[in-house]
């Protein structure tokens, strides 16, 4: 496959991805426990589900950026 194609399909992949993700993060940051939970707990249960979603993409970039 191309470069231009996998960057194509890559890119449909990924925004497919983040926006899943990000429905599933926001579903489990407006759980009751998390809301419940101590101010220090919420800020790293944040930064935490805001990050996650970098390492399952990391193998797709690659194969993205990989050469003819």
């Amino acid at each position: 496959m191309r470069k231009s194609r996998r960057k194509f399909v890559g890119s449909v992949l990924m925004l497919a991805f983040v926006i899943a993700y990000a429905l599933i993060a926001m579903a489990l940051a407006q759980a009751r426990p998390l809301r419940q939970a101590p101010g220090l707990l919420q800020a790293l249960c944040y930064a935490v589900l805001g990050m996650a979603w970098v390492l399952p993409m990391m193998p797709l970039i690659k194969w993205m950026e990989r050469q003819d």
